[in-house]
């Protein structure tokens, strides 16, 4: 397998950082649930933060958590659809397929992420709510497998099945 350090990784795909950050405060946003401070990436650690409220429901949680997959994703096909579109050998093809790249390998939530959804689920089913906060736990083995499949390059696979989506949309004018 094909080792790139971390750092240089993070280095690359930070409009994927950038983008995977405000997702999340988005969907707080979205969700009512305030903000504390937002970190969207910072050469430290190569990485962004966002701080909020715990959310009153699993649901909401949940929505928080999974807002970069979401976002991220269809970011990720906008861009190749437009990509798909330029011309080929172009500093803007290069540039969309990069932005595509980087978003889309950074859609996927963190073990964090995955983690506050659990241990949200976890109080709620404590204090005898629904029972369908124990949808928590296939959640978080997920999102978990998916990170350590980074290893395999599968948060790279996974951005550039979206962008052959993208392109596939404008070959099939589905989107025209």
């Amino acid at each position: 397998m094909l080792f790139i350090p971390d750092w240089l990784l993070a280095i690359f795909t930070f409009p994927g950082v950038i983008v995977h950050e405000w997702a999340h405060k988005k969907f707080c946003d979205w969700s009512g649930v305030r903000v504390h401070k937002v970190v969207y990436f910072q050469p430290k650690n190569l990485a962004g933060y966002v701080i909020h409220d715990q959310a009153e429901s699993g649901g909401k949680m949940f929505l928080i958590s999974v807002g970069p997959i979401i976002f991220n994703s269809l970011l990720c096909i906008a861009c190749g659809y437009a990509a798909s579109a330029a011309p080929f050998g172009s500093v803007l093809k290069f540039v969309l397929l990069w932005l595509a790249l980087t978003i889309g390998a950074r859609a996927f939530p963190s073990d964090q992420d995955a983690g506050n959804v659990l241990e949200r689920c976890r109080q709620i089913l404590r204090a005898g709510g629904s029972p369908a906060n124990y949808m928590a736990y296939p959640f978080y083995g997920t999102i978990w497998l998916m990170n350590k499949l980074r290893f395999f390059w599968f948060d790279f696979m996974y951005a550039a099945l979206l962008i052959a989506l993208g392109y596939a949309l404008r070959k099939n004018g589905l989107l025209s």
